[in-house]
């Protein structure tokens, strides 16, 4: 049985193109990422070797990249995307990643999504 470890990257704030709205499209906004991978981190642990481990370094810089680049309409998409990245790309063996947009609800500090995958999500 897989170890249930988690790498968690929390409150990653990005800036970058989301929303459905014109106005949405033309200036880039705050986004707030929060991501919870499920790893088997034993060897890293036991090795003390960064080669053993998903790099959240690595992982952060791709998601950055990413967000810049991608300015998909919905929260829903790009959660669904950076989901992918960790598992496919990164190895992540689940996903719980959660996107925000700080703002875009009047009486609200944020609002967003919150989307777990897992390997066989994206087979």
């Amino acid at each position: 049985m897989a170890a249930r470890d988690n790498i968690i990257i929390r409150d990653l704030l990005v800036r970058g193109i989301i929303g459905v709205n014109d106005w949405e499209r033309e200036k880039k906004q705050d986004i707030v990422i929060n991501m919870t991978l499920s790893v088997d981190a034993r060897t890293a642990g036991e090795s003390d070797d960064v080669g053993h481990v998903l790099n959240y370094r690595t992982l952060t810089k791709r998601v950055i990249a990413h967000i810049e680049k991608a300015e998909p309409y919905l929260v829903e998409a790009l959660a669904h995307q950076l989901a992918r990245i960790a598992i496919v790309d990164f190895g992540a063996e689940r996903a719980k990643v959660r996107v925000e947009k700080p703002g875009a609800l009047r009486y609200a500090r944020s609002v967003g999504i919150e989307v777990e995958r897992s390997a066989a999500d994206y087979a």
